[in-house]
């Protein structure tokens, strides 16, 4: 098991990669009554065409992932959660567009609950009843996200922003997508995804890091697995004059909202762990910034009405994708897009663009950081969803520290092009 100490937050984070490939994290916190289990798999929504290297490549229905996530909790011997339950377990689920994870939270009995977490995960059971079941129970969701209108705000400027690839489909497929789905077809994505080299275990807690992974490699060497293979996603290739400029939605909505939407160009960011990490995050300080709530050209727009509370920003960046995207509701959202775009395109010149303001800011990002260290659910959620190749959520502090206001002005200039804009507005549905 290898060892790495983090002495400026005080954690040693143990790993050990299992001869069948699974990567397996163990941050022990003594004081902590709670132990976090997680196990993810490097599989999310958009991943609907592959294959392994040099084999057929497969397409499959929108949405299979999400479904598979449903699916596994359901057994032939009855539902995984009353199993948790009955060792003294919560146990949730949850799938991203790169991502889906299976985690448990308990205080006691963590051997048995890890085993659970282990093989349920790591025995599917699917039948054409049981599949059929689920298709309503799915569709039912997809309609309560339909009617959500943050959650078609979202989707509706990735659409602009990605008409071709299937980032734009929404996370839990649709109505007619999910009906195609076969059990035949979850087998598949299950044996290609849930291979343990796929796989990654996190477990944070009041645990003993020797004797958990003992439990761990007793768990995985009474098991068989195939060999593992190298899987190949493919996507559709989408040019920035492909992106749509601008759409228009009508809900029933009370307030106008508008959202813009930068898409980021794959070519020109980095590749390396640590410095994606370090580009993500000047993003971060870059709009902070320009257009956090502490800004000057926030307060202002703020005092002039164009922006009100709900007015935020998130920098999205995985393995295939990256954008940024400035939302809030506004009674006049063209003004406020308009806003928001001639601050992000005259940057260079922006008086808040200073050493000061940026030193400033990384204390307030530092102190965010260390305050989310106290909470077990928010090491255990981030963890896996923060790798980025060697480099974890603990070196994250350090990233930060680095930065400097000449790295926030390159990611700017990478990152900030008017071609790869598009607005998206969500506004009342009309009335006679």
């Amino acid at each position: 098991m290898n060892k790495k100490h983090y002495n400026q937050i005080n954690e040693v984070l143990y790993k050990e990669i299992l001869p069948n490939g699974l990567t397996v994290y163990l941050l022990p916190k003594e004081g902590f009554h709670k132990t976090y289990g997680l196990f993810s798999t490097d599989y999310g929504s958009i991943d609907n065409h592959f294959g392994y290297a040099n084999e057929t490549m497969h397409t499959v229905p929108d949405g299979i992932a999400h479904f598979l996530e449903h699916k596994l909790f359901e057994k032939e011997d009855g539902d995984v959660f009353q199993k948790f339950g009955q060792h003294g377990a919560s146990a949730n689920a949850f799938t991203s567009f790169t991502k889906t994870s299976y985690l448990f939270s308990a205080t006691n009995q963590i051997r048995k609950n890890l085993e659970t977490l282990l093989d349920f995960v790591q025995m599917p059971y699917f039948t054409k009843e049981t599949v059929e079941k689920e298709k309503r129970i799915i569709g039912q969701e997809i309609q309560m996200y339909d009617d959500d209108p943050n959650w078609q705000q979202f989707f509706g400027v990735i659409k602009n922003l990605y008409p071709k690839h299937p980032l734009h489909i929404d996370i839990a497929g649709t109505v007619e997508s999910i009906a195609a789905i076969t059990a035949e077809d979850l087998y598949l994505c299950y044996h290609t995804f849930y291979h343990p080299s796929n796989m990654t275990l996190f477990i944070v807690g009041n645990i003993d890091p020797e004797e958990t992974m003992n439990w761990i490699r007793e768990n995985q060497a009474a098991k068989t697995f195939s060999a593992a293979k190298e899987i190949k996603r493919q996507f559709p290739e989408e040019t920035v004059q492909e992106i749509i400029p601008e759409s228009i939605m009508r809900m029933p909505v009370t307030r106008p909202k508008g959202v813009l939407g930068i898409k980021g160009n794959m070519e020109k960011r980095p590749t390396e762990g640590r410095e994606l990490l370090r580009y993500k995050q000047s993003l971060n300080l870059l709009f902070q910034l320009l257009l956090g709530n502490t800004s000057a050209n926030y307060l202002r727009l703020y005092d002039q009405g164009i922006i009100d509370d709900t007015f935020g920003f998130e920098v999205s960046l995985d393995r295939s994708f990256y954008f940024a995207d400035f939302s809030g509701d506004a009674e006049y959202p063209e003004e406020m897009l308009q806003a928001v775009e001639e601050i992000l395109l005259n940057y260079e010149n922006d008086p808040e663009m200073n050493e000061k303001n940026l030193e400033l800011l990384k204390k307030k990002m530092l102190g965010k950081y260390f305050q989310s260290l106290n909470s077990l659910e928010f090491i255990a959620n981030q963890f896996t969803q923060s790798l980025f190749g060697e480099t974890t959520l603990f070196d994250l502090p350090d990233v930060i520290r680095s930065i400097t206001l000449n790295d926030v002005r390159s990611a700017a200039k990478v990152f900030i092009d008017q071609k790869a804009f598009s607005r998206f507005y969500l506004l009342p549905t009309k009335t006679n």
